[in-house]
């Protein structure tokens, strides 16, 4: 894995698909970037990178040895991530004016990084359910299903404004725990928004099942977050 490239994102499918739909991504794929069914537009190092990927993927041991190296870089890629963030925590505190008041610091965050992030996450939330029951009307439309993409890329558009607005300051010690609330219903609807993206590909409603479920979890724990903040909020 030293080129770090992604197997499952190569033949679009979740970590979660069984050995089955592996198979039926690498064929549809296939078939796809194949020069006799494509012509003009086949694509030799697709090619080249899909049957790597099914190389591995589709041999049970291989997926086995492949999915912990994996998880073994998640879990550095996290592990550095935190790191990056406590420094940068350590940075903040080392460089803050003298003396300044607890207050302004929370006033500050509620301003500039809780209020601008809740009004995303907010806005993400709250639209998923209609774009649901727009597609159900008829989920093999493509006219919905154009529709119901151009929603999550606007969704993604927000999400990453929403990441970048909650890194771009380390919160007060005060409240840690609002803070910790808001990260994790980052990371659900990040998840939710892969799960839901998955869903025209294949038309496997359990990708909508799956994505729908992040969500009423991101929910929770943005609730839990307005909460904490109490009187602040």
């Amino acid at each position: 894995m030293a080129d770090q490239t992604n197997h499952y994102e190569t033949l679009k499918i979740s970590p979660n698909a069984s050995q089955a739909e592996i198979k039926q991504a690498y064929r549809r794929l296939v078939k796809m970037f194949h020069p006799d069914s494509n012509q003009g537009t086949s694509d030799p190092e697709q090619i080249i990178r899909i049957n790597a990927a099914y190389e591995v993927l589709g041999d049970i041991q291989n997926r086995q040895n492949y999915d912990q190296r994996l998880h073994q870089i998640c879990q550095k890629t996290a592990s550095d991530r935190q790191q990056r963030t406590a420094a940068a925590q350590q940075r903040y505190q080392a460089t803050r004016k003298t003396g300044r008041d607890a207050d302004e610091q929370i006033e500050e965050w509620l301003h500039r990084v809780y209020q601008p992030v809740s009004r995303l996450l907010f806005s993400i939330l709250a639209s998923l359910k209609e774009q649901i029951e727009k597609l159900a009307a008829d989920p093999f439309d493509d006219i919905l299903l154009e529709e119901f993409q151009d929603y999550l890329n606007a969704c993604r558009d927000d999400f990453k404004q929403a990441h970048l607005t909650f890194r771009s300051l380390p919160n007060p010690p005060s409240l840690a725990r609002a803070a910790a609330h808001i990260y994790y219903c980052l990371n659900q609807v990040g998840d939710g928004l892969d799960q839901l993206a998955y869903f025209p590909l294949n038309y496997d409603e359990t990708y909508l099942h799956a994505g729908l479920e992040m969500f009423r979890t991101a929910h929770h724990m943005y609730r839990e977050a307005q909460e904490s903040l109490g009187a602040y909020a």
